[in-house]
């Protein structure tokens, strides 16, 4: 079974437009960074059909950050330089909205007073348990590597 889950910022909003059929289908990109730090912001088409393409277009807008939930495709589109190219397209089932979400990358914050020490002593608190944790391992005498 193919499914597919990304967190990514909404670049251009849902369009809603109907098949011949009248059925409801709803287009807009998204981005979402690279695996690895050097490389650019992936863009990608994310389409929903029926109810959900009509939610769309009222929950969400440009610059909202969401996790979709669905398939992924892989379309050939014609170039007009005269050669095909193959563009992934995600068709979504559901649609989460990130409250106060932001890009990994794309935008760096510093955090209020109160969530820094807040933060500070979580990572104080983990220090100490793995240290807790490095004195209750016993060796490993086992020959075989895995």
């Amino acid at each position: 079974m193919n499914s597919f889950i990304v967190m990514a910022e909404i670049v251009e909003p849902p369009q809603l437009r109907h098949t011949q059929e009248n059925m409801a289908l709803a287009e807009m990109k998204v981005q979402f960074p690279g695996l690895r730090p050097d490389e650019p912001m992936v863009m990608m088409k994310v389409v929903g059909w029926g109810n959900l393409a009509q939610e769309m277009p009222t929950k969400f807008s440009a610059g909202d950050m969401v996790i979709v939930e669905g398939r992924l495709g892989m379309n050939t589109v014609e170039r007009p330089e005269g050669f095909k190219e193959k563009r992934a397209e995600m068709t979504a089932t559901k649609i989460y909205p990130v409250a106060g979400g932001m890009m990994m990358e794309a935008s760096v914050s510093t955090p209020a007073p109160q969530q820094a020490a807040a933060s500070s002593s979580v990572k104080a608190t983990a220090t100490a348990t793995k240290t807790k944790k490095a004195v209750v391992e016993e060796p490993d005498f086992d020959d075989i590597p895995f």
